[in-house]
């Protein structure tokens, strides 16, 4: 007799921010097929905002009051979960408010007014003299936000890979519809494809060969199996978990997963590089944590080694190789990509404080990284981003603001004290130092000294920004919407609250970072 059909059982409040968002995505698409192209900037920007908000609202009433494992298992609502929503959802407002620059123009500044039309065609200039706009690109974030919104809290490996492929897809296409430098933008949007396609067909083989070993997909039955494992199918796990590491490191940026990195940034519209350079790295490292934790904790004899080479890789090539760049926007992908090896050395502590600490990381560098390219979108050279790092000369003495509010950005980024990035350094290096063995001590030590050389860079630019004369006139630095200044002021207030009193955030993070197994 066949099994009978059982409903999944599905615990809606818990699930409700992640539905509302899919919900005002879908109504997006709709406001594409049916309003009146004049309005559907304005009508797509309160879109998205309303439901952002109204999803970190029901979070923060319903969400935390339904903490369990939901959907046939596939989903776990829990405290690290619930952490990374909420802080993706605020990261979600900050960057579509930068997304909605529009510099007094009739459409967002950064997207082309045509994104299928040839860079440079007739079809482009008609589209921008009758002022077309890609307001698309508000849904496609809405699908992206949902993507990162499950993927933290994913509990199978089918249900993250779904997640994966949800929140990557539109970021592909965002990357592409950049207004200015049309070729630039649509081969990085091509890298970053073919690239992530590999990375998903690394992270469903290893998988398959998870499943293979434990008979389930499910995280925790993949626990029990590690745990009583009769040798079987043992040849199936590292390489398993190995495959599926590699699908995950791809979209923080580690190296040597790292490539599409800097292209993808510096090809992208500006306001999604920030998103993208926040959120997604936030979003790729809960995926990390908690396959880490919950899924494959007990063999991480077998591989944690192998992860901390990766940790220790990409910091020392981060730091290096952001030495040598001149454009800004590539020289803040490389401090990403160090960046990223920072927090996986918090994440290899393998305690509950390497989790709190490393949650606080991705909290402070996302503000602090919205913010910064927030700014670089502001300073311009003949209608186009002034990205070129002789091009920010003499910034500090004709624009001091702009330049103040980038040089604390910078100072957080090299982790000085009394910004975030120190406290945040402090908090993913302790419990490498009190709980990861000699391999955390190195790993440490490696961190430090690769935070000086990328302190070096930071200065560097500080110096050029304030006591280096101006190369041209052409140079300034446009006043922005109400909406960017909102996001710069929360990018820079984030940054220096959570470096003075760090305490109450903290302490949520430690309170908050026990996975359900």
């Amino acid at each position: 007799m066949p099994t009978a059909f059982e409903a999944v059982s599905v615990n809606y409040g818990a699930v409700a921010p992640m539905l509302i968002i899919v919900g005002a995505a879908l109504v997006g698409v709709l406001v594409e097929a049916f309003a009146p192209r004049a309005r559907r900037h304005v009508i797509q920007v309160s879109l998205a905002l309303a439901a952002i908000v109204a999803a970190f609202v029901v979070l923060a009433l319903v969400s935390v009051d339904n903490q369990t494992v939901t959907a046939g298992g596939s989903l776990a609502i829990d405290g690290p979960a619930l952490f990374m929503q909420g802080t993706l959802l605020i990261f979600s407002v900050l960057g579509v408010l930068t997304m909605s620059e529009r510099f007094g123009g009739r459409s967002a500044d950064a997207f082309t007014p045509m994104g299928a039309a040839t860079p440079g065609s007739p079809a482009e200039a008609a589209a921008d003299r009758a002022g077309f706009a890609t307001s698309e690109a508000f849904p496609l974030t809405l699908f992206a936000v949902f993507g990162m919104l499950m993927f933290v809290s994913a509990n199978d490996l089918i249900t993250m890979f779904v997640a994966l492929e949800v929140l990557s897809l539109p970021l592909y296409v965002l990357t592409g519809l950049a207004r200015r430098r049309r070729l630039l933008s649509q081969e990085a949007s091509l890298k970053y494809f073919l690239l992530g396609a590999f990375s998903s067909a690394f992270f469903l083989f290893g998988a398959a060969l998870l499943y293979g070993y434990a008979g389930s997909t499910d995280l925790s039955k993949i626990a029990l199996a590690i745990t009583t494992a009769d040798g079987a199918y043992e040849e199936l796990l590292l390489p398993g978990v190995a495959l599926a590491l590699i699908g995950l490191l791809f979209k923080i940026g580690a190296v040597p997963f790292h490539s599409w990195t800097p292209d993808a940034y510096q090809g992208a519209p500006t306001p999604v590089t920030g998103f993208m350079a926040a959120a997604t790295k936030l979003a790729a490292f809960g995926a990390i944590l908690r396959l880490a934790y919950v899924g494959v904790e007990a063999s991480r004899l077998e591989w944690r080694l192998g992860v901390a080479a990766i940790a220790v890789l990409t910091m020392v090539v981060g730091a290096v190789l952001s030495v040598t760049q001149t454009d800004i926007k590539r020289l803040l992908a490389y401090s990403s990509i160090a960046h990223a090896g920072f927090i996986l050395v918090g994440v290899l502590a393998f305690d509950k404080t390497g989790v709190s600490g490393t949650m606080f990381y991705l909290a402070a560098y996302g503000l602090a990284t919205i913010a910064a390219f927030a700014i670089v979108s502001l300073v311009r050279s003949g209608g186009s981003e002034a990205t070129h790092l002789s091009q920010w000369a003499g910034l500090g003495k004709k624009h001091p603001v702009v330049a103040g509010i980038f040089a604390l950005l910078l100072l957080a980024f090299a982790g000085i004290p009394l910004t975030s990035g120190f406290t945040a350094k402090f908090a993913a290096f302790a419990p490498a130092v009190a709980h990861g063995g000699l391999a955390g001590i190195l790993m440490v030590v490696v961190g430090v000294l690769a935070s000086a050389v990328t302190a070096f860079v930071y200065f560097r630019l500080i110096v050029l920004m304030y006591f280096t004369e101006q190369t041209g006139d052409d140079v300034v630095a446009l006043t922005p919407s109400i909406a960017s200044t909102i996001a710069i002021t929360v990018g820079a207030l984030g940054t220096v609250v959570l470096g003075i009193v760090p305490g109450p955030i903290l302490d949520l993070a430690g309170r908050v970072s026990q996975f359900i197994q």
